[in-house]
């Protein structure tokens, strides 16, 4: 049993900036940018006091989830069709809470397998206690936007649309700790929420399916490399294939990355054979038709520490505890380029919009610029204090003396740290120069710029790892912001059309509205963020990597 003060959310603004500020000693509630202020509109987390470490602390990841129009049923329903997100979430959750009555809540225990807990070991989701509680979520459409995020032993859901700080709805599981997520927004049927744990194990859901659920196991779920039959490596970073039709993959600590179809059984029988070298990359397709996964990529020695898709996904990026960035051409199963970071582990990766440039952040405090066109480190971040844990590309930013005639390309992205920072940094290829090169064997020095390409380092061999470039080799760049936003190390950043996000390894999240948007929205109550999942494909829909200790 525990107090409703600290078990139930508020239906008011309790995590306005202002009382944030009052939390965060320290810390201003806003930041400025040529454009003008970013201003810290609310947070969201988990319910204090009310956390699980039964097998050690993992790093928040958070994800970004936008759920469409339910398909239209068959039969007329009662709930009328102004049911909103963010009134109808918080009403549900209210009568799930008991919230009209103000006593005392009970937390159910329940792990997502058959075992069970008592209410005492875990704490869940709330579980209705009456079946007309029951038919109202079972008819809750669901539409809007949601933040997924892990902590602890749990799985976490927040309404990115109201500014209640708690999430509606938690999934713990009892083996072992979620690491890593990902929604796929372009799901024709089905599972659109993959689960990727310590243990190894993966799970696939529907993201409503969980929503309209009381309970706080995982409902409706398939279950992948059950028990470690495939591989008993924890999952580090998973990914939905961009037009892969419901493909996915899955990295591990051991290097490995498998792939898989959700419309295939998640217990199909797969064996793959022994990895000859460990040093060199290789895959390795399933020998059965109805195996699943249906192929291991051998990455690397050591970790992979994340991954990201192209936009259109064409290209796989990779890094890992060895320190270098891999790109693969997905359908062909080639490595294509790479390179190795200055110093130390590579943690993070992020695409631009376009596909043309790839940031990289680890264990040297620089954020790597990386060009797909001269396939080499074309700027190096220069502003951390600590490993940077977190990099994203800012698509929905356009330059404000842009006018569209001219063709200079300027980009904005972020990066943040374990120095608690958020840094912004605004890139202008044509202003880069690269300082003078020594001549390889064949070939002569040259000046590059961003917007040419250094012909004698493209006529490299597809598939060469190039070493760590010199200090002298890389021009540098400096942030346009660097701005402390949280008291614990940061493990994530996320841009939406209206705000930025960044996330603490500890599982706080801020959101920080854009010049403009939280002026002409001050005065409104709620803040919808949806619309901007429809413009422009986030790359960043996905943020934090699963475990900076390899």
């Amino acid at each position: 049993m525990i107090n409703t003060a600290n078990g139930m959310m508020s239906s008011t603004a309790s995590s306005s900036s202002a009382n944030n500020s009052a939390q965060s000693p320290g810390l201003k509630t806003y930041f400025k940018t040529p454009e003008g202020r970013y201003k810290l509109h609310y947070e969201k987390a988990h319910p204090s006091g009310l956390l699980h470490y039964p097998h050690g602390k993992t790093v928040t990841q958070v994800t970004l989830a936008h759920l469409k129009d339910k398909p239209a049923p068959t039969t007329p329903t009662a709930p009328s069709s102004s049911f909103s997100t963010s009134s109808g979430v918080r009403s549900a959750a209210a009568r799930l809470l008991g919230a009209s009555n103000g006593g005392r809540l009970s937390f159910v225990g329940g792990n997502g397998a058959s075992k069970s807990v008592s209410a005492s070991s875990r704490v869940g989701s709330l579980v209705a206690s009456s079946s007309s509680n029951s038919t109202s979520t079972s008819n809750f459409d669901g539409k809007g936007s949601y933040l997924i995020f892990n902590v602890g032993d749990a799985i976490f859901i927040s309404d990115l649309n109201t500014q209640d700080k708690d999430p509606i709805k938690s999934i713990h599981f009892s083996t072992s700790n979620p690491v890593c997520h990902a929604f796929d927004q372009d799901a024709k049927d089905g599972h659109d929420l993959i689960i990727g744990l310590n243990s190894g194990d993966v799970y696939s859901v529907s993201l409503r399916q969980q929503l309209q659920d009381v309970g706080k196991k995982l409902v409706g779920a398939q279950h992948y490399n059950k028990d470690g039959s495939v591989s008993n490596s924890r999952c580090t970073s998973i990914a939905w294939v961009p037009g892969g039709d419901g493909s996915f993959v899955v990295a591990h600590a051991d290097g490995n990355l498998y792939v898989y179809e959700k419309s295939k059984d998640g217990a199909g029988d797969t064996s793959f054979p022994v990895i000859k070298d460990q040093a060199q990359f290789s895959v390795a397709h399933a020998r059965y038709s109805k195996s699943n996964p249906i192929a291991r990529w051998h990455i690397c020695l050591g970790s992979i520490n994340s991954i990201a898709f192209s936009t259109d996904g064409a290209y796989l990026a990779t890094v890992g505890r060895d320190g270098y960035l891999r790109v693969f051409d997905y359908s062909k199963e080639q490595l294509v380029c790479g390179g190795k970071s200055y110093y130390g582990a590579q943690l993070c990766c992020a695409w631009s919009t376009d596909g043309k440039y790839i940031l990289a952040g680890g264990e040297d405090d620089l954020v790597q610029v990386w060009s797909m066109e001269d396939r080499k480190v074309v700027a190096w971040g220069e502003g951390h204090n600590s490993w940077v844990s977190g990099v994203a590309f800012d698509s929905y930013w356009s330059s404000p003396n842009s006018e569209g005639i001219g063709e200079t390309v300027m980009y904005r992205f972020g990066s943040v740290g374990q120095d608690t920072q958020l840094l912004l940094w605004d890139l202008e290829m044509d202003e880069i120069v690269v300082p003078l090169r020594r001549c390889p064997p064949g070939g002569s020095p040259t000046y590059s710029t961003g917007s040419q390409s250094s012909h004698w380092d493209n006529a490299l061999p597809v598939g060469t790892l190039q070493p760590a470039p010199s200090m002298r080799d890389v021009p540098k760049i400096s942030p346009l912001v660097a701005h402390r936003v949280h008291t614990e190390p940061l493990s994530g950043v996320m841009f939406t059309q209206e705000s930025v996000l960044t996330v603490c390894r500890e599982g706080n999240i801020k959101i920080w509205m854009r010049p403009g948007v939280s002026e002409s929205q001050s005065s409104n109550g709620e803040t919808v963020l949806s619309p901007s999942l429809k413009e422009k494909p986030l790359l960043s829909s996905k943020v934090g990597t699963a475990s900076h200790k390899q």
